[in-house]
């Protein structure tokens, strides 16, 4: 197992070469000027020339990419183009928020999603699996933007029970220690900023995962199904087993692979698709950052942090395949 997880590490560095070049060429090819973007209209043909040289943007794009990957390597981000901080400082301060929207996400979609899953599969063609999996499609056919635009008018605007958008509320303080609220709020013991967190995080968690809950759903059904068809859970069942027993024990654990597939494909689909969420919650996440980022041509904020979402989701599915062997000894890494 550990010269596995060895053989993964490893192979991060050629898939997250591949990434920055293909990141780094497409910036490099898409039409836009950075410097007249930082500069504006009423930057003169001089000063481009002199921000160009500064910036090396007149360097080939070897060059570029060559002191773009060293840079890297030796842990320098580069510099916003457009606020002039670190962008390893600001994407520490922003990383946290979207990674806790996305874990809080994803803990809800598992959660809801199995459980329905399971029992729609128990139930098969009963009210609760028809309900259930005709919940399921709508959700996954309804836009993230849609379903966010309708809770905020309802849950904000029409009962006034949750807020539209931030993490925190103004009249809240809160000491950051990981900057993950929830998190934060537990360690010092303050409690009125867990329940504002908490409702902060209830709207955007909810709308973030609810196309991964309504997938989780239809695959733990269907896995369920295909497994409780098998013989050993005949022969339980044939045993004279309770029926809890025989699904919670036997079937569940055996009917749980392909539903960790699409739990680790998720949620990275959901790091890098919290765009739209955050901007519609006006979250403070890296996904407004990055949105911003593009439409300012702020290429070294763009670059580095494609880098770092493609750096947890290569991690995040390696802790799925080690969790494989959990639920299914039989498989071997050696």
């Amino acid at each position: 197992m550990l010269s596995y997880i060895i053989r993964r590490i490893l192979l991060l560095i050629p898939v997250l070469l591949g990434v920055s070049l293909l990141t780094f060429s497409l910036l490099f090819l898409i039409p836009g000027d950075p410097a007249q973007s930082l500069l504006g209209q009423k930057g003169t043909e001089v000063q481009l020339e002199q921000l160009r040289e500064e910036m090396g943007l007149d360097d080939p794009f070897l060059v570029q990419y060559g002191r773009y990957v060293g840079n890297v390597v030796q842990g320098d981000l580069g510099e916003s183009v457009k606020s002039k901080e670190e962008v390893s400082v600001e994407i520490s301060t922003r990383l946290p928020a979207t990674m806790e929207l996305t874990i809080f996400a994803m803990t809800v979609a598992i959660v809801i999603g199995v459980l329905a899953g399971v029992i729609a599969a128990v139930k098969q063609y009963s009210w609760f699996d028809n309900l259930s999996m005709t919940g399921a499609l709508f959700g996954v056919s309804l836009p993230i933007f849609f379903l966010g635009l309708m809770m905020i008018w309802i849950f904000s605007v029409q009962l006034n029970i949750l807020p539209a958008s931030g993490r925190l509320s103004n009249h809240i303080e809160l000491e950051s220690i990981t900057n993950f609220y929830l998190l934060d709020s537990i360690l010092t013991g303050n409690w009125a900023a867990f329940k504002d967190v908490f409702l902060h995080l209830l709207m955007p968690g909810l709308a973030l995962g609810t196309i991964p809950m309504a997938i989780i759903a239809r695959m733990t059904r269907s896995s369920m199904l295909e497994v409780m068809k098998q013989d050993y859970i005949r022969t339980a069942n044939a045993k004279g087993l309770a029926k809890p027993i025989v699904i919670f024990r036997h079937a569940i654990k055996n009917a749980f692979l392909p539903v960790l597939t699409v739990i680790g494909l998720q949620f990275g689909l959901l790091l890098g698709g919290a765009v739209l969420t955050e901007t519609i919650f006006s979250w403070p996440g890296i996904g407004r950052y990055v949105l911003n980022a593009v439409l300012g041509r702020d290429y070294p904020v763009v670059q580095s942090s494609i880098l770092i979402i493609a750096t947890i989701f290569v991690i995040v599915n390696l802790i799925t395949d080690i969790l494989y062997k959990y639920f299914d000894p039989r498989i071997s890494y050696e």
